[in-house]
């Protein structure tokens, strides 16, 4: 278990799980229903079979790059931890209990899960053809407030719309700053990131306009729930504040000719500004 959980970068759901949370929070809110436990065990579970489908995929399909890679060689399937067969059956597995999770959500959330399973797994590919690989896998993060937010409702709505476009542009442009710890080896090898195709200064400039316009989404989210629910309270302020807050910093921490903090800025710092906006966000809603 220790194993497959550090081949999928488990972690890492901490990324994607709080704006899924606050999809779900938000339409129980607006349903008026109140708080189904039995939905929110299954959203947890759509975001664990999903990302974890997604993640052992992407390392198995690039198990001989991760090999050649110094940084990447003690990964688990070039380390032999894990065979590649194994991680194809996990990636399976998976997938299968995704789906069939979504069938006890709703109707619409199982016929898009295919849609969604096409997008994050996709996303392994493309850096084989084309530079925008960080868009694509932005894409499939951005799904998950929307997709929590049609388990409770069954419709699309304008502000969890909203928090997908931030999420989008967010992991875009720090999918980016992770991936300048790689350029020179992805050059020598063909592959395709932003920072091969622009360099390093001009993935650095990308990236601060990527997390502007993340911000711009984020506002917009808060604006539109303030309009919507007038007796909401400073809290979903004072976490627009510390997320906003924490793209900026991120940005002081990486220069072109300095990436000894990157992991500080890819995973610390949006960990703790995902986990933060996702709590006192939700903690607004039922306060």
């Amino acid at each position: 278990m220790k194993n497959y959980l550090s081949l999928v970068k488990f972690s890492h759901t901490i990324f994607a799980l709080p704006f899924a949370l606050l999809g779900f929070f938000l339409a129980t809110l607006e349903s008026g229903g109140g708080l189904s436990f039995r939905l929110f065990i299954l959203v947890v579970l759509c975001m664990v079979f999903a990302r974890s489908a997604a993640m052992a995929f992407n390392r198995y399909l690039d198990r001989d790059i991760d090999e050649q890679n110094p940084r990447t060689a003690t990964r688990e399937i070039p380390a032999g931890v894990i065979s590649p067969k194994a991680a194809l059956s996990f990636v399976f597995i998976n997938s299968l209990l995704f789906i069939a999770t979504t069938w006890f959500i709703n109707l619409l959330c199982f016929l898009l899960s295919p849609v969604a399973l096409l997008v994050i797994l996709g996303y392994s590919y493309t850096k084989r053809f084309t530079f925008l690989c960080h868009f694509v896998l932005g894409l499939g993060l951005s799904l998950a407030p929307i997709g929590a937010y049609l388990s409770v409702m069954g419709q699309f709505d304008l502000i969890p719309v909203l928090y997908s476009g931030a999420v989008l542009l967010w992991v875009s442009g720090f999918d980016i700053i992770y991936a300048l710890q790689d350029d020179d080896f992805d050059r020598s090898l063909s592959l395709n990131s932003v920072p091969v195709k622009m360099g390093r200064p001009g993935a650095l400039r990308l990236s601060n306009f990527l997390h502007a316009g993340s911000a711009f989404f984020i506002l917009a989210a808060a604006w539109q729930l303030q309009s919507a629910y007038p007796e909401f309270q400073w809290l979903h302020w004072l976490a627009t504040a510390i997320f906003l807050g924490l793209l900026f910093y991120q940005h002081t921490l990486v220069r072109p000719d300095d990436l000894s903090k990157v992991n500080i800025a890819f995973f610390t710092t949006n960990g703790i500004a995902s986990l933060l906006f996702g709590v006192l966000v939700i903690m607004d809603i039922y306060l």
